[in-house]
Parts: C-alpha cells; structure tokens; sequence
C-alpha cells in the first residue's frame, strides 16, 4: 500500500495539471523525526485551481502519552500510509474536492479507511447526480451495501453540528475497515481510479462560468465552514497532529482566503439562500431540486 499510494500521488498530479492547463505540481519531500516522512505536492493561481494540493506519507513510531490521551487507549506501536488531496478552485461554481484514502496499523490490528465529498459554493444537481452516480458504480463492483453505508456514513462525518448543516453534498466516507486485506485493497484502489473521473466533468463544467464580486464573497463565506470542519472535526487533522506529523502538509487542506461575517443571513430568494437550504443530507441520485443554484 506505501508503494501504491506514493504512485497514485505521482498520477494524480500529472492528471490534475492537465485539468488546470496553467500550473504544475511543485514537490516538497520532507522527513518526520521518529520514523517515515512523505512528499507534499502543491498548486496554487493556477487556471482552475486557486490552491491545492496532494500529499503522500508513511509513518511509523510508537505513540507517546499525548497521543494516547487524544486517540484512545491501545497499542503504541504504529504504521499509517495514505494519500490525500483538496482541491480549491478560483471560480465559485467549481466546486472545492477532498479524498484521502489510507492505510493503518496499530499493533497487530490493521484497517483501511478513505473517501471522496464534494464542496460546491452553489450546489447543482447535475454536478451532484454525476459525482453520487460515480461512486456508487465503483462500490458497486465491490459490495452492493457499501454505497448506502458509505454515502451516509460521509454525511454524517462532514456534518457541522454547530451549524446543523452539512459540509457539502457529500460523497463516501468510511473507516475502521477490517477483513480481507487484499480485497479491501482492491476497492480502495477502485475508489482512488475514480476520483479524477467523479470531479474532472464538474470542473471543467463550470471553469468558465461568469462571477463576480457576490459570488467570491459568498465562496470565502463558505470557505469558512470548510476551515471550521477541518479544524475541530476532523480524524485525519487530529491524527497528523497527535502524532506530530509535519503541520504544513496536514494543514495544506485549509484554503487560501476564507471570511467569517457576524450575523450574515442571505438575501431571501437568493441564489445563495437556495444554496444554503441545500446542505443537508439528501438522496442526490433521485433530489428532484428545483432550479439550479449555479445558473
């Protein structure tokens, strides 16, 4: 799996370069004292993305009591290997992506865990359908439980609870999961082949879509759930820093401006008032949503 995902690091950047057209990767290796290390790929003021990033890693070591206390009692022996990324576009209907998919080992038990959701500024339902449609056909080949598990599984995790709304539109999200090792590698291998195709379509979609000044405020608005989730919530954030993983590539996930305006409430009617009624977990392969937020 360490070999894989370093590979798919290497392939997802040469893809995504060729979606933007403008910019390239930059590479960043780095060591993490105490065992392993990883390299961090970075983009930013490209023609679609305004910044992101795919960062590969393989780490090992014994958690100290810090660690313990944060993640829970057990063995301090440990091996994590996985690849992630988060995409922040330029354009407001290019929607933010996320997808980190991972390997771990604690003592003698092991698991996999992973998933791919959807961040849209101003949901569409088309864009929503495509990205839902591509993930169910790729659980699918593997287990016909595993899209109505994993699909609710992911709201309920990219849910902000303080705000009683979802993060996005979703997507899969699961962990802890045991058994055959082989064939649990295998689906994880056919979920990271179907990132690109979930995503590309959308973006390219939407690049040249017309904004304005509006439009990149309300982005920045909800640029600021994005950073909210990601700063109490979320497993892979908590993880890195308790086991003093390397900060600028754990927080590599947070985008380049975000906002946060007291009070703000929408304009009612809005294309931005219906944006936001969305973000709540719904059946995006059967919504019948009326209009389209980005149009």
């Amino acid at each position: 799996m360490q070999a894989y995902f370093r590979a798919l690091q290497s392939r997802l950047c040469e893809e995504l370069a060729t979606l933007d057209g403008k910019r390239k990767f930059r590479l960043d290796a780095w060591d993490r004292p105490g065992g392993g290390g990883g390299h961090t790929a970075t983009i930013a003021d490209g023609a679609v993305f305004e910044k992101g990033g795919v960062n590969w890693s393989a780490v090992w070591g014994e958690f100290d009591d810090a660690a313990l206390a944060r993640l829970g009692p057990g063995d301090r022996r440990f091996f994590a290997t996985g690849c992630s990324l988060v995409l922040h576009a330029r354009n407001p209907f290019v929607p933010t992506v996320h997808a980190n998919f991972r390997y771990l080992e604690r003592g003698e038990d092991s698991w996999f865990g992973g998933g791919c959701d959807l961040t849209p500024t101003y949901p569409d339902l088309d864009d929503a359908r495509h990205f839902h449609e591509a993930w169910k056909r790729a659980c699918d080949r593997h287990d016909p439980s595993y899209y109505e598990r994993f699909k609710r599984w992911c709201d309920e995790y990219f849910y902000l609870p303080h705000r009683g709304e979802t993060r996005g539109i979703g997507g899969i999200f699961f962990d802890d999961l045991r058994g055959d090792r082989d064939r649990l590698a295998a689906f994880v291998k056919e979920c990271a082949d179907t990132i690109v195709p979930a995503y590309a379509p959308i973006a390219q979609r939407h690049r040249d879509d017309p904004f304005g000044e509006k439009e990149s405020r309300f982005q920045a608005l909800r640029r600021g759930r994005y950073v909210e989730f990601n700063l109490l919530y979320d497993r892979g954030t908590a993880f890195g820093l308790a086991t003093h993983g390397r900060a600028e590539s754990i927080l590599m996930s947070l985008p380049p401006l975000a906002r946060w305006e007291y009070g703000w409430q929408p304009e009612p009617g809005s294309r931005e008032a219906r944006a936001l009624a969305l973000f709540q977990p719904r059946d995006w392969l059967r919504a019948d949503v009326a209009g389209r937020t980005s149009s």
